[in-house]
């Protein structure tokens, strides 16, 4: 029953309900309907949340994590991390898998976009501890595929994308495809 509670939460309730902005410390990143947020939670893994499907430590970093917030028991889907690419969030917040911890970033709410509840992590806080910037997901990752040294974007280099491409296209299409869009295109 809890589960569909959070779930009808998520789902329904609308940010203005309560003010999260207060303390908050967040750098804007001019996102359409983004709002400072600060709260406390418990980091969750969503599939969990949602199914009762529940491995160990929030799935060793192969789900995605959410927070359900302490002051109303909503989920909260964190997106992104500090930094520019929108990726990050589930790495940075795996080490606090079911702890309670003080997050600091930035909410985007809209009705009209269907956006509810979507998360930018910025900075984390367990306990007592001094805050931390929600910024290791590119350190960790050139630690896991050192393989991918180089210049340009990590998703150039990154291997799992790599071969993807190599099978299918960049359309997605087949490399068949992507043939005959260059050479009708370029």
């Amino acid at each position: 029953m809890r589960k569909l509670l959070t779930l009808l939460a998520f789902v329904a309730s609308p940010l203005t309900a309560q003010d999260f902005s207060e303390g908050s410390e967040a750098k804007t990143w001019n996102l359409y309907a983004e709002v400072p947020a600060r709260f406390e939670a418990t980091v969750v893994d969503v599939l969990c949340e949602l199914t009762g499907d529940c491995p160990a430590n929030c799935g060793d970093g192969a789900r995605q994590l959410g927070l359900v917030r302490t002051a109303d028991d909503v989920l909260v889907l964190p997106m992104k991390n500090s930094q520019p690419a929108f990726t990050g969030a589930a790495e940075e917040l795996l080490p606090f898998c079911a702890q309670v911890i003080e997050v600091d970033g930035l909410m985007i709410e809209d009705e009209d976009l269907a956006a509810n509840n979507i998360y930018l992590v910025q900075r984390i806080k367990a306990g007592d501890a001094d805050w931390i910037k929600a910024n290791t997901w590119t350190k960790k990752w050139a630690k896991k595929y050192p393989e991918a040294k180089g210049k340009g974007p990590w998703f150039r280099r990154d291997p799992r994308i790599r071969e993807v491409t190599e099978r299918e296209g960049y359309l997605g299409l087949g490399t068949e495809a992507d043939a005959a869009y260059a050479a009708e295109n370029f």
